[in-house]
């Protein structure tokens, strides 16, 4: 059992943690469904973790004055339609180009596969953009957040 100075300590490191996680949030490309992977998947794509979304992987670059974010993860065709509606994405016909040049390599991430699978996007209309790709054969979903 903690004494009190311990359990004080605990406490003050959790709120420390919260607070710095809102100001630098944290993303574990290393290691899938962490915790603070979890929470940016909840943030960005902005739908609840429901029991199909498993796999999550997360990565950001937002040094500079561009910022990019990636995330795959597996989850069925149900959580599939509502990220693509809840971000109003359409199906890309006329951008051919995937970013993959922006994009970092990961084992998670394979630009070999999504490739071949149909984009879905969104633009403001200037210099913001999402990209998402289904591949319903494995049930894996590739979103790709940017600014330019």
């Amino acid at each position: 059992m903690k004494n009190k100075s311990e359990q004080v300590t605990d406490k003050v490191k959790e709120k420390t943690k919260k607070v710095v996680d809102k100001v630098f949030p944290s993303f574990d490309c290393d290691q899938a469904d962490t915790e603070n992977n979890r929470s940016r998947f909840a943030e960005f794509l902005k739908i609840r973790i429901t029991p199909d979304v498993k796999n999550i992987y997360c990565f950001d670059d937002a040094i500079g004055i561009d910022a990019d974010y990636m995330f795959a993860f597996n989850c069925n065709a149900t959580t599939s339609k509502q990220i693509i509606n809840t971000h109003n994405l359409i199906v890309d016909t006329v951008n051919s180009d995937n970013g993959f040049g922006m994009q970092h390599d990961f084992e998670w991430w394979d630009k070999k596969r999504i490739e071949n699978l149909q984009k879905y996007s969104w633009t403001d209309g200037n210099q913001y953009f999402k990209y998402y790709w289904y591949d319903s054969e494995n049930e894996k979903g590739y979103y790709f957040d940017f600014d330019l």
